[in-house]
Order: structure tokens, then sequence, then C-alpha cells
């Protein structure tokens, strides 16, 4: 343990960051029982001694959306009054936690002022943000990659980066208990469910919810026994409940507060948004139909930027369509209902296929388990102790 507590400011964005974020806090804790930390951050934070300045929601805004351009002017004034205090009231070390929109341009001044600056959370550069290349060398000293594959990666353009595993791959079981995960929702054993992820931000139940209760009610047609479940961010409830009483589903859907671990525990299959949720089943073996729908100019966006065929982490990550994923104008209510009729049917008559895609999972699981807050928080010690 060393003797020397460092002063910790952080960056965290959304819940994902938030969650990230406490585990780094854990391992840092662990090192410096006595550290401090303050900057942008939500509850797991708060629970371990970190000081919030502004929560963590408030960059909790979609890729190249309106609600961005809404939200700018606000964005770049806390932006810049961080970097003001940071600069005044300097920390050992700066972490941004994901965010990278918002982080690695914060990340380039403090650096540039003789801040160590570390970035948990490789940007996409692999995926659709190569351009990022540039700004993350000019950033940070140091990157905290979640993903196996990106250290070398970075190593390739000068940026210094260690892997650290994937935090999900040590919180979520190896071997999930399906039977606990149903007792707990109310559900049998004897029951077929599928769980209906459909985003944790406004804009994605604006562009995404309809497409999938319209999907679940074709489901609901060819299966009527089908138990619907739905774990809903508690902020948006009331819009996933308007949505699907619109889809004729009132009352067909059990929405629970949170608990989304427990829900794709306990599904066959799951209809998901794509993102860092559709990893988390993966880690819990589910079959699976991704689906993602945004503004127009978002995808045409996106689409210009895209370097790999897949857009689900799940396929990223295996190198192959090892699940469907349907995108934008391809997310039609009736393409998603077949693909998860699919999963449904492969659990009732084609045991290997769904034999198969566990075991693919199991592997993915394996491969992403490390113990990441003492892995982060020994690379973070050793960049301290270099610039001592």
């Amino acid at each position: 343990m060393d003797a020397a507590v460092p002063r910790v400011a952080m960056v965290a964005g959304e819940t994902s960051g938030d969650l990230l974020a406490g585990l780094l806090i854990d391992g840092m804790l662990a090192h410096w029982p006595g550290l401090q930390s303050g900057g942008i951050g939500g509850p797991q934070m708060e629970r371990r001694r970190f000081v919030a300045w502004w929560p963590s929601e408030k960059l909790a805004v979609h890729g190249y959306s309106m609600e961005v351009l809404r939200r700018l002017r606000e964005l770049l004034s806390i932006r810049k009054q961080l970097r003001t205090r940071l600069l005044s009231d300097r920390p050992d070390v700066f972490i941004g936690v994901d965010a990278p929109d918002f982080n690695l341009g914060l990340e380039a001044d403090l650096r540039a002022a003789g801040i160590k600056t570390v970035h948990f959370v490789c940007p996409s550069i692999w995926a659709w943000r190569a351009n990022r290349v540039e700004k993350i060398r000019r950033s940070v000293d140091h990157v905290l990659c979640i993903f196996p594959f990106e250290p070398e990666l970075l190593a390739r353009h000068g940026i210094a980066a260690t892997y650290v595993g994937h935090p999900l791959a040590g919180v979520i079981p190896m071997v999930p208990d399906r039977a606990a995960a149903r007792a707990q929702l109310g559900l049998q054993d004897s029951d077929e469910v599928l769980a209906i992820l459909p985003g944790s931000r406004t804009s994605e139940i604006q562009y995404i919810a309809q497409a999938f209760f319209e999907a679940a009610a074709l489901v609901r047609q060819a299966r009527p026994a089908i138990k619907l479940v739905v774990p809903a961010v508690p902020a948006l409830r009331t819009r996933i409940e308007e949505v699907a009483r619109a889809c004729g589903l009132e009352g067909a859907v059990q929405i629970v507060a949170g608990q989304s671990h427990v829900v794709l525990a306990a599904c066959d299959t799951t209809l998901i948004a794509s993102g860092t949720a559709t990893l988390e089943a993966a880690l819990f073996k589910c079959p699976m139909v991704i689906g993602y729908r945004m503004q127009a100019i978002s995808w045409w966006l996106m689409r210009r930027k895209q370097l790999q065929p897949w857009v689900g982490l799940p396929n990223i990550l295996c190198g192959e369509f090892v699940v469907p994923e349907l995108i934008q104008d391809a997310a039609t209510p009736q393409a998603l209902c077949a693909a998860t009729l699919d999963w449904l049917d492969a659990r009732r008559n084609n045991a290997p296929k769904v034999t198969a895609l566990v075991q693919r999972f199991t592997a993915l699981h394996h491969s992403l388990q490390r113990n990441t807050p003492q892995l982060a928080a020994n690379a973070i010690q050793k960049i301290l102790a270099a610039s001592a």
C-alpha cells in the first residue's frame, strides 16, 4: 500500500460509466484506503466516497442526435467549468470513463497542462471511429481497455494501453441461475419468456420501442402463452407503458424497475437494442435478436464511418454473425418477430443451435474475465509512480 494518496478527478457518463467507475474506485481504495475523488459521477461512485460536482446523467445523450444539439450549450458549459476547476486545483491524475465526446477534449487540455490522464474504455476505433486515433494519442497518457484485442491495436499508433478485462464478466455468473431469476420475477420454470430491452435512453425509446412492441405483439399471436418481460429504467417506465399500450399489449407485458440482469437470466430469448446490454445478454448466454433505429441523419453519418460488417457487440467480439441484427430500415416488426420466433423454435426443436451459441458465449465470457478493479488500479499506480 502506498503512503502517498493521490488526488483523483474522474468523469463518468451514463449508468454504464457509473458502474465501471465504481469498480475502478474499488480497486484504487484497495491501494489507497484514504483516496478522495471528485468530478462527474453517479450513485455507484458516490457510494464509494466520490464527490459528484455534477451527476453522471448530465452526459447521457445519444450519439449524433438532436438531443446532443439541444443540450450542447449546457455540456460545453459544464466542461469549461470543470476544466477551470481542475487546472486551478490540480489532481494527480484525471480518469475519463468512457464518454469520449466529452472526455477526450478535456483530457487533451489537462494533459497539455501537465496533468496525467487515463481513459477507461477504448473508443470504438475498431468499429467506426478510426479518425479518433490521433485525438486519443494527443489526449491520454494511458488507455484502460475492456476488450483483449485493443492494446495491440493502440500500440500500433503509439498509445500505451493495458487490458483490464470487462467488469461485467466478473459480475455476471458463468452459469446463471435461471430458476432463481424466474422465481424472483414470479415466473414458472415451464413458462416461455421473451425479454424486451428497447434501450435506456429517451431517444432509444422514441425510435426503437414501437417496433419492438409491435414485434412482440406478433410473437404473441404465434405464441399466445408467452410471457413478455421488460426491465425499464424507472424514469422511462411511463413512456414504455404508453408504447406497449399503443401496440395492444396493455396487461400483457410485465414491466419491472431495472433488474435487467434478473430478466436476462430468466428469459428464453431477448429482443434487445444494440449497445452494452447486448454484451450483458451474451454473458448471460442468451439467444438474442439485436435491433436498432435512430434518426436518419445519425444513421447516415454512422454508416459512413462504419469499419465492420457488424453493429452488435456479440457479433463484433465473435467476428461473425452469431446472432441476427436488424438495423434501421431492416428493423421492421415483421423481421424482428421472425428472427425472435427462430430462436424460440430452436429452443423447442433445434437444441444443438442453442447449445452452440451458449458454448460460443461461454468462451467469450472466459476471455473477458479478469480482476478488473485490481488491474486498473495497478496500471494507475504505475502511471503515477513513473511521474513521481
